[in-house]
């Protein structure tokens, strides 16, 4: 990690759940981190938080990096070009890009409503595309060509509709595009001859925001195959987000001639393919 200590991460989504985490364990291993949400003022927390840590306790020997808090719809394409306007000028670039910032929606594809897709669609899949071909504009112009992208994924995309997840068909179809997406990123980057990676990592069922609110939804609007499925995820112990932050560190840690383009972190105990 000491070779990253001073350069710069983006961090969308990081106002709550594995985003927030992924920027604190970033922070504290000495990176400079955007903190990029609707919500700024959790991020804002953490940037005070980390401001007063003690290095070598809290965080690592050479102190916490500074967070940096950037309001922003990542849905409305002008706000995220506007934001990346900020990180040009106070930032030169960025050096990491986490794309972490993703929603869930209950609209399966039968009777789901086009709006629920849309917006779907738009945060999980054009949202993360804009932000990654801005960062690599901001690579490529300053010459990083050790850059790291790295998209929050899910088991959701490495698996077909499994009994009990119908109302998550098109939230699944998204993830599979992402998918899909980094694959095409790596093709194109290789063909381009940068060292500049790209991993998808693709976690389980993790204790997040989405968790708790799945675990607040009436049993009677769940089908009795969805009631089953959340019964035996609530009996096994599932991840935390910093299981995921740490699946960061460990993908961006090896050397830079590795390339971990894939890493599925699931629960040992979750039976989902």
């Amino acid at each position: 990690m000491e070779r990253w200590r001073g350069r710069t991460a983006l961090v969308t989504g990081a106002s709550s759940g594995i985003g927030y985490s992924i920027a604190e364990q970033l922070a504290k291993n000495g990176m400079n981190v955007i903190g990029c949400a609707r919500r700024a003022e959790k991020i804002e927390e953490l940037a005070q938080k980390c401001a007063a840590c003690t290095p070598g306790k809290d965080c690592s020997q050479g102190g916490c990096g500074e967070i940096t808090t950037v309001k922003c719809d990542l849905t409305n394409e002008e706000e995220v070009l506007q934001m990346f306007q900020r990180i040009e000028k106070d930032f030169k670039h960025v050096d990491i890009l986490v794309n972490n910032a993703a929603m869930l929606t209950e609209d399966d594809l039968m009777t789901g409503e086009t709006k629920g897709w849309k917006k779907t669609l738009d945060l999980n899949v054009l949202a993360l595309s804009i932000c990654t071909r801005e960062a690599l504009r901001l690579m490529f112009k300053d010459n990083v060509d050790d850059g790291h992208v790295i998209n929050i994924n899910s088991i959701a995309g490495h698996m077909n509709s499994a009994p009990g997840t119908s109302m998550f068909d098109f939230y699944i179809g998204t993830k599979h595009m992402v998918t899909a997406l980094t694959k095409a990123l790596n093709a194109e980057l290789r063909q381009k001859k940068t060292k500049i990676r790209v991993t998808s990592i693709s976690p389980g069922t993790v204790r997040t925001e989405i968790w708790d609110h799945l675990e607040n939804i009436e049993n009677k609007e769940m089908s009795p195959e969805t009631q089953r499925t959340m019964e035996e995820i609530k009996s096994i112990q599932i991840l935390e987000a910093k299981d995921i932050a740490d699946s960061v560190l460990y993908v961006i840690g090896v050397p830079p001639h590795v390339n971990i383009r894939e890493l599925i972190v699931a629960p040992t105990e979750q039976s989902m393919q």
